[in-house]
């Protein structure tokens, strides 16, 4: 009477199946999108403590993350936030980020996250880079490179 068929219980664990697949990968997008908006609130937190560390130094930017007490901290995929200083740097414009027509990203200093993969490249518009968590435009935008 409620017995059921070999076909029928496949049937229902195939069902399962899609919807568990369906339902992982949202969850795994989901995740990355909340380790981004993470990522992104730290760099805003560091930018203002930079910014107060200028204040307090003359206009002087730290030389490191360490400098704002900040130099141990990591990226939500545990890796640590890459900083460079720009402003007053010999030979800096080389060293900083460039944007797809190859412009630097920020005048005064790089912040951000080389994102999931870990792995940057110096133009952010390389498929390398469209995961980093980063600032451009001297702090005006903070967000993925590849919404930038």
């Amino acid at each position: 009477m409620w017995g059921f068929t070999l076909l029928e219980l496949m049937f229902a664990v195939g069902v399962a199946a899609v919807l568990t697949v369906l339902a992982v990968g949202q969850f795994t997008k989901q995740v990355d999108r909340s380790k981004s908006a993470a990522a992104q609130a730290d760099i805003a937190l560091m930018e203002m403590l930079i910014l107060r560390y200028r204040t307090d130094n003359g206009g002087q930017l730290p030389d490191s993350l360490a400098q704002i007490g900040k130099g141990a901290l990591l990226d939500p995929w545990q890796r640590p936030y890459h900083y460079t200083k720009l402003a007053g740097v010999k030979g800096s414009k080389g060293a900083a980020r460039k944007d797809k027509r190859l412009n630097p990203l920020n005048s005064d200093y790089d912040l951000f996250s080389a994102g999931k993969d870990g792995v940057f490249k110096a133009q952010v518009s390389q498929k390398d880079s469209l995961d980093d968590v980063i600032r451009a435009r001297d702090g005006a935008y903070i967000g993925p490179a590849e919404d930038f």
